[in-house]
């Protein structure tokens, strides 16, 4: 009997045409000798440099100065014996570069049009001239290296080419266009997340966000540096979730056979350092979290961290307002920062501070406090359309109504102060209010930024609260904490009074620029297609 599988058809080859051609492109240039990724080339000068360095030229102006420059192929027109082509730097910078058959001959010049696609990465050296219509400009021309390249490995007096492919990019850039009402046209948003790189080189938005970011996140460390913290990192796999009221991801490691839990919070090994005698300790890293995602919540983000021995959490509001508003200098140059939609948002000044339980009331017209029964708390929630799952404590359902009632509409920054204790289990008692602890949550916009303690130091109340939260993991809390003898056995060593904050990065991106957080985060997790 025939084996119907012996002679198989061949698979439908899907490769886009496009690919196909950059493919042979490619080939071709290995074929003939030449290199599609060199690894050395006679760089002189960055497009930004040129770009300060020869402003001055006007129209028709030429120099003599050679240089040699590379980029990315964003625009190119190519004529009969002259060829224009854009190129464009990591940091947005573009230049306009020229190749005449007068200067690199008429084989160089048919050989650049057969090889160069927009997307590649190019290598020009050249004088640099201002064009007829005054565009500064790289004239391509052979030459010889000069001293001093940015690249080892080629000597001085090497001849040079007038061009060369650095890159070959074998897939095509997106198209972009502007729409008839003037709207720039490019990547959609799930294609701007799922492949952030393209949405870099095609977007300056995206681009300014990396940088952004990396300006923030300087400004904060260079803030606890000059206040006397010590940055230390805590562990990511942690045997025992806690420090946050959160679902945790869970992993098997094979050395111990143990399982683990991708940390929720540095927390809790952030406050053995200061039992340890760092007084002051920050930490800024990866947190982890299984639950949902949307526009203000990702399930891998970077949290802030910071604890300061002999603080309170007015101390820590203190902090968070001086490094927000830092971080806005040194980011942006002002604190009253333009967001994406092109309205202002002012960051400076101080900020308002009120009652989460007396802006509940006031916003309700009627009373409202922590000796409020749940049964009314739970009757008013659901008035307010809110759900209320049945292990929720007083404390949870309370901040579910402040939530909806309040905090959604507070728009400029606004430090909302003193919690519910039995939804802060690791907060210290508040000194003159009975039920209350000393927590503040900071809103900016209607989203909560960043929140603090006046940190619960007495080892033998952060037992019974922990075992309280076992009691409400029991009852089918899915993000009640665990008890942690180690953490306690740290703390019946002796913890001084300390005051600690705790505040995403990438909601404080949020509040600067005005972007979701997807938008903020370089490289967000997402579904797979």
């Amino acid at each position: 009997m025939t084996d119907v599988n012996q002679n198989p058809a061949p698979e439908a080859d899907d490769t886009p045409e496009q690919v196909k051609v950059r493919q042979e492109k490619r080939a071709r240039l290995l074929a003939d000798g030449r290199q599609a990724y060199p690894v050395v080339l006679a760089i002189t000068s960055t497009i930004a440099e040129i770009r300060e360095k020869y402003s001055h030229l006007e129209a028709g102006d030429e120099t003599q100065d050679e240089v040699g420059i590379a980029g990315r192929v964003m625009l190119a027109r190519n004529g009969g014996k002259l060829c224009f082509a854009t190129l464009m730097d990591g940091e947005g910078n573009r230049i306009q570069v020229m190749l005449s058959a007068a200067e690199v001959g008429l084989e160089s010049l048919a050989q650049y049009k057969a090889d160069v696609d927009l997307g590649d990465h190019l290598f020009i050296h050249g004088r640099v001239i201002s064009s007829r219509r005054g565009e500064l400009s790289v004239l391509a021309c052979p030459g010889t290296a000069p001293a001093g390249l940015f690249t080892p490995g080629i000597g001085e007096g090497d001849p040079v080419p007038a061009w060369q492919i650095a890159a070959k990019s074998i897939r095509p850039l997106p198209k972009t266009y502007t729409a008839e009402d003037g709207t720039e046209v490019s990547l959609s948003e799930d294609m701007r997340v799922r492949r952030r790189y393209l949405d870099m080189i095609v977007r300056p938005a995206a681009r300014d966000m990396v940088r952004t970011r990396s300006k923030v996140v300087k400004s904060l460390r260079d803030y606890f540096d000059e206040a006397g913290f010590i940055e230390i990192e805590t562990p990511m796999l942690q045997n025992l979730h806690g420090g946050a009221a959160a679902r945790p991801f869970s992993t098997h490691m094979n050395a111990y056979d143990t399982d683990l839990f991708l940390r929720i919070a540095p927390e809790l090994f952030l406050k053995r350092a200061v039992v340890g005698g760092i007084d002051k300790v920050f930490e800024i890293n990866r947190n982890f979290r299984n639950e949902g995602a949307d526009s203000s919540h990702s399930p891998e983000f970077t949290m802030l961290e910071a604890y300061e021995a002999y603080g309170s959490y007015d101390t820590m509001a203190r902090r968070t307002r001086e490094f927000v508003q830092k971080a806005a200098r040194d980011a942006l140059g002002t604190e009253l920062v333009t967001l994406s939609d092109g309205s202002l948002y002012d960051l400076s000044g101080s900020w308002a501070e009120i009652s989460m339980f007396e802006a509940t009331a006031e916003a309700l017209g009627r009373e409202f406090n922590v000796d409020t029964p749940l049964e009314e708390l739970v009757k008013i929630a659901e008035e307010l359309g809110e759900d209320v799952a049945d292990h929720w404590g007083p404390g949870k359902v309370a901040e579910v109504i402040f939530e909806a009632a309040v905090g959604d509409k507070l728009w400029a920054p606004t430090f909302v102060r003193d919690y519910p204790e039995d939804s802060s289990p690791l907060t210290r008692g508040h000194r003159s209010k009975k039920g209350i602890v000393e927590k503040w949550d900071l809103y900016v916009r209607g989203f909560e930024l960043a929140t603090a303690y006046s940190e619960l130091v007495d080892p033998v109340i952060q037992r019974q609260r922990f075992e309280a939260q076992a009691l409400a993991a029991a009852n089918g809390d899915p993000e009640a904490m665990v008890l942690d003898e180690d953490f306690l056995m740290a703390m019946e060593y002796g913890m001084p009074p300390a005051g600690g904050m705790g505040m995403g990065l990438d909601r404080l991106l949020m509040a600067l620029t005005g972007h979701g957080i997807r938008e903020t985060i370089t490289f967000p997790l997402v579904k797979k297609l």
